[in-house]
């Protein structure tokens, strides 16, 4: 990987924190936390209780989800500072220019990933 790809991928993980931070903001209400927001959102509901819940843990699984890729975003950032980006986080192999270019955030090679997720 040339260093003139890493500013473009740096500034592409920048935009994605951006995004990601104000989508976990409008879901959680601001600065609440996930469950302060789940009481405020669901405190006058008139659904049926099972609704209420199937609407709670969408909403706690769309927060996990976005929390995740946000940390994945930040732990990219933090390999790209200390200079091994772009190094796969398992075997150390160089992951594919192309790979990155398709997820900024990635840290292991496809083998590696491949492995990680029949795990």
């Amino acid at each position: 990987m040339t260093k003139l790809d890493i500013p473009a991928l740096k500034s592409q993980l920048l935009e994605q924190r951006s995004s990601l931070v104000a989508q976990l903001n409008t879901l959680r209400g601001g600065n609440l936390t996930r469950a302060e927001a789940s009481a405020e959102h669901f405190s006058s509901r008139e659904d049926s209780p099972a609704q209420t819940t199937t609407e709670k843990d969408l909403e706690f699984a769309l927060d996990a989800h976005e929390t995740a890729e946000l940390g994945a975003v930040e732990a990219a950032l933090k390999r790209i500072e200390s200079g091994t980006y772009g190094e796969c986080t398992d075997c150390g192999t160089h992951i594919a220019p192309a790979r990155l270019q398709a997820t900024p955030d990635a840290a292991r090679c496809i083998p590696c990933q491949e492995k990680a997720e029949r795990a």
